[in-house]
């Protein structure tokens, strides 16, 4: 298999996951890849490629939510000359270019209800009809769609068509997330740091005890891909003799970053802003109102607290989505600097 479609990992969900592609690559059948953003859906989708029958014929790659919705259309089923404004030739779309092989569609969920529509017809009838012409193209070609989002969800809410759904989900494959698998952390910042270290032709002696218990203890938000931007930054700074000692998570922490304030800062690492004080020391309010923004403004700080003031941690937490969260933390005050 290329490098570029390595997966790493040894933990039992992990496996667990890779397995179920496994089995399913053998299959002339969609499969849905689900998972957070950076846990390796588009290299699962080149495992599922390379290890079908059709993994000598082109596998090609689209993310949906990269064009507006104006040119989705165009680019999956094509469009002759004269079509619309601009098409000056005619192009074949990306179902027609991977005919034979395999089309991953990355970022299935953000798909117009119009362009579900027509993705409908060519997984079921395998036709797809360019814009501006009159006649159908056959086309034989294995979907493969990937999501961060939980599409049952938009079905109930009429953002996702349920027989698309039904069509694309034969075999649907969840990655779990970083936090979920810790046992891979070392695995995957050894990997990640054993190959910076041979691109900078440096000796690689590995992270301290304190900087894997670091590595281990913080969450991912971002996932594989976060980790290695953080295990590359570390080797690339590291300019000592021995193993790394010193992790920095959040690269934009500055005393001089904007809105940080005109006098100086401290550096705490990571960086987090202070929990409100919300103890006993002010007056309870008497009106209903009052004290339930109270409540309220007591229930963000603490969970902003418990989940170490990652907003989109505490909006899972909380089970709100991430725009209501910002607005709650607005309105009461508690967003950092002011």
């Amino acid at each position: 298999m290329e490098r570029a479609t390595q997966v790493i990992g040894e933990s039992g969900p992990f496996l667990d996951a890779l397995e179920r592609a496994s089995r399913a690559a053998a299959l002339d059948r969609p499969v849905l890849v689900i998972g957070e953003r950076g846990t390796g859906k588009e290299l699962v989708a080149e495992r599922l490629h390379r290890l079908s029958p059709r993994w000598d014929q082109p596998l090609i790659i689209m993310n949906c939510a990269a064009l507006p919705e104006t040119l989705i259309e165009a680019e999956l089923f094509g469009h002759e000359a004269g079509a619309f404004t601009g098409a000056t030739r005619a192009r074949p779309g990306r179902f027609e270019e991977a005919d034979g092989g395999t089309l991953f569609l990355d970022e299935l969920g953000t798909l117009s209800m119009a362009a579900q529509e027509r993705l409908l017809r060519a997984v079921e009838y395998g036709e797809v009809t360019r814009i501006g012409a009159s006649h159908p193209v056959r086309v034989d070609v294995r979907i493969v769609a990937a999501t961060n989002e939980h599409l049952p969800d938009k079905v109930e809410r009429n953002q996702f068509r349920a027989d698309l759904l039904d069509r694309l989900s034969f075999e649907v494959v969840t990655l779990p997330p970083l936090r979920a698998r810790p046992g891979d952390v070392g695995v995957l910042a050894d990997h990640f740091g054993r190959r910076m270290a041979a691109e900078m032709a440096r000796d690689w002696e590995g992270f301290s005890p304190e900087a894997i218990d670091a590595l281990i203890d913080y969450q991912w938000p971002g996932n594989v891909r976060e980790l290695r931007n953080v295990v590359e930054r570390a080797v690339y700074r590291w300019d000592q003799p021995g193993p790394i000692a010193h992790i920095e998570f959040d690269p934009f922490q500055s005393p001089h970053r904007p809105g940080a304030g005109a006098g100086p800062q401290p550096a705490p690492a990571p960086a987090m802003p202070a929990a409100p004080s919300v103890g006993p020391a002010d007056p309870e309010p008497a009106d209903f109102k009052s004290r339930v923004a109270r409540f309220e403004r007591d229930v963000l700080a603490k969970a902003l607290a418990a989940n170490r003031f990652n907003q989109r941690h505490t909006a899972d937490a909380l089970g709100l989505s991430y725009d209501q969260l910002r607005h709650a933390l607005r309105r009461h005050d508690l967003l950092p600097g002011g």
